[in-house]
């Protein structure tokens, strides 16, 4: 595994703001569920459900930031390649979305 733990967490300054756009995300969800519900007009579920991504993206970014800067930078300088290895298979996953 390296000299760093899988479990090891870059994101530590940046958790309470990935917390608070997390909760802002729930807060988008359930508001796009009672939209639904009230049978809203499809283009305003749409603008909203595309805000909600576009939120879920700056949260991605900011993680992958965060991972890039401390765990990846970290193995290496450990001489740990994988976290890189780790990384470009995280982008390309996301970005196949």
């Amino acid at each position: 595994m390296g000299a760093m733990a899988k479990n090891a967490h870059s994101y530590g300054p940046d958790r309470d703001t990935l917390l608070q756009r997390l909760r802002r995300i729930e807060g988008q969800a359930r508001g796009i569920s009672r939209m639904v519900e009230e049978g809203r007009y499809c283009v305003e579920i749409l603008q909203q459900i595309a805000s909600l991504q576009a939120a879920a993206d700056s949260v991605a970014m900011l993680l992958l930031e965060d991972h890039l800067r401390g765990c990846v930078a970290d193995g290496l300088r450990s001489g740990n390649e994988e976290r890189v290895d780790e990384a470009i298979g995280v982008i390309r996953r996301y970005l196949k979305r």
